[in-house]
């Protein structure tokens, strides 16, 4: 039932290859757990109590409450699915509690650190350099995902219109405007691009290597981290950390919670909501610091 389950995430639910993947090693992990434990040779037979060892074994591994928790998940979407073809009469993981975790607020960049990062920072003139600056600068800029980046085409781009259009989660197109800065740097970039590889066919990814191949993701952390290294005094420095600044940094400025969920291509408010505790706190900070009885 596993390869069908995969498959149902493939073409009915439209899920991406990371997801399908993780799915994928939580099955697995888990069949193997209850093989070793319990000697049983199907997930689908497992019931409330094999679910709940399975849990107390990963937390005795110390695995943070969030993989935990996210392996459930996909064990109540396995379920789910058993349930709705009929392969199982009832649900196991229905009483089945999520672990508590600690809330942790998403990391950023002060606005004045990618002030410097941008402009202080010298990058190479050759289309390398350049390319590195268009990745700082279009995560920062868009909020995109690593992966819509990576996935983006000269053809999505319209710089008359100054937009792009991406591909999201669940394979949902949205549009995201652009800046007039970017704008002129994305046009800089294209001359260059053009320079380097002689011509831009339209099925051309927007960022690519020297050789012209697709970029893909330890490319682009590479870069982010380089970069973020010299300024950002963030723990971490992942491409992640651009899309948390730029949704702090336009709640900041007083955007429309609604505008930037929108723009970050959430299918909830409540995934958007998170920033603004980076936003409260940056109220509190302005208030001890001026209020004469703080």
């Amino acid at each position: 039932m596993l390869f069908s389950f995969l498959r149902h995430l493939e073409y009915e639910r439209r899920a991406s290859s990371h997801t399908i993947l993780a799915y994928k090693k939580d099955l697995e992990q888990f069949a193997d757990f209850l093989k070793i434990s319990f000697q049983m040779e199907f997930p689908e037979n497992a019931g409330h109590a094999e679910i709940r060892a399975w849990m107390i074994d990963l937390v005795e591994q110390n695995l943070a409450s969030s993989s935990v928790n996210r392996k459930i998940a996909t064990l109540r979407s396995f379920y789910k699915f058993l349930l709705q073809e009929g392969k199982i009469a009832k649900d196991p993981t229905y009483k089945i509690k999520a672990l508590k975790a600690p809330k942790r607020l998403p990391e950023f960049v002060q606005e004045e650190t990618m002030d410097k990062i941008l402009d202080a920072m010298v990058f190479a003139k050759d289309f390398e350099g350049q390319r590195d600056r268009m990745v700082m600068e279009f995560l920062y800029a868009t909020g995109v995902r690593l992966s819509e980046l990576i996935h983006l085409k000269w053809k999505d781009v319209d710089i008359l219109a100054n937009q792009a259009k991406v591909l999201g989660k669940r394979n949902k197109e949205r549009i995201i405007p652009f800046t007039l800065c970017l704008t002129e740097n994305i046009s800089s970039y294209k001359s260059l691009f053009l320079e380097s590889f002689g011509n831009i066919d339209q099925e051309d990814h927007f960022i690519v290597t020297i050789h012209r191949e697709p970029a893909y993701p330890m490319m682009i952390y590479r870069i982010v981290k380089k970069h973020l290294d010299f300024f950002a005094p963030t723990s971490k420095r992942s491409p992640h950390v651009l899309r948390h600044t730029f949704a702090t940094h336009l709640l900041n400025k007083g955007a429309d919670l609604n505008a930037v969920k929108d723009l970050l291509g959430h299918a909830n408010l409540a995934a958007t909501q998170v920033y603004t505790h980076n936003t409260t706190e940056k109220l509190k900070a302005v208030f001890d610091q001026a209020h004469p009885k703080a």
